[in-house]
């Protein structure tokens, strides 16, 4: 940082410091405190770039709490997140990268995204695919969320998830032509539907995902990073591969 940064620095700190602080606890005379003002609002007023220089700085000291807020969230999610019972694992189980979803059948952003994850998943034997149902769109996300994880229960939860991505709309009816198409036992996935182990599944994936400040879909966390949004192949292959090297690094 050059002296006159270092200078504008200190001028807009000092000056606002002042400025917010009330007359009586300050230890200056209402006449100094009004010349500081003065000298402060001219410097600003003939140096305007400085506030751009002040709100930049602002920004990346926020992004960087923000990245340790999320880095110590994920850390105390870790066994939640990875190691849920509940929650289905598509991939290589015991891949050394894990890479957990969360998702709305209903989104128009996961629906998008829904083959990039397939293709990452079948280019990278190394992959560990967590899907956490996270149904924010209305009934039917709710009744897509309850039809998959009952698939579940019948070895078809992978096909069905990706099914469900490509129905025009999610129904009764349609979840019932689906069940047939790929083979399952359409009565008993109705049943277990109902089952409150999965309303249950369902409560605890949401409750996680408000605590990582996950508000929308799709969220990936991959290692120690969240990553918000429709991603293609090649970004999330980028961020697998990081999180492996860092792994290694660890060892």
């Amino acid at each position: 940082m050059t002296p006159d940064r270092i200078l504008r620095s200190l001028i807009v700190c000092f000056g606002l410091a002042v400025m917010t602080l009330p007359v009586q606890a300050a230890d200056l005379s209402p006449e100094m405190r009004g010349q500081i003002e003065a000298v402060v609002k001219s410097y600003l007023l003939k140096n305007p770039e400085i506030i751009r220089d002040a709100s930049a700085v602002l920004a990346a000291r926020e992004e960087a709490e923000k990245a340790a807020a999320v880095a110590k969230a994920l850390a105390g999610s870790r066994e939640a997140l990875e190691r849920d019972p509940g929650s289905p694992v598509g991939g290589n189980p015991r891949g050394d990268v894990t890479v957990v979803e969360f998702f709305d059948y209903n989104s128009g952003y996961c629906k998008r995204v829904a083959p990039s994850v397939t293709a990452l998943v079948a280019a990278d034997r190394g992959v560990r695919l967590v899907y956490k149902e996270f149904p924010i769109l209305g009934p039917t996300s709710l009744l897509g969320a309850k039809a998959a994880l009952a698939a579940q229960r019948q070895g078809k939860y992978v096909a069905f998830h990706e099914a469900l991505f490509e129905l025009p709309e999610i129904s009764d009816a349609t979840l019932k032509d689906l069940s047939g198409r790929l083979g399952l036992d359409h009565a008993r996935l109705v049943k277990d539907m109902q089952d409150p182990a999965i309303a249950a599944q369902i409560a605890r994936d949401h409750e996680l995902a408000r605590s990582l400040d996950i508000n929308g879909t799709p969220g990936f966390v991959i290692g120690n990073r969240l990553i918000p949004g429709a991603v293609e192949t090649a970004v999330l292959q980028q961020i697998v591969n990081e999180e492996r090297a860092a792994a290694k690094a660890r060892k």
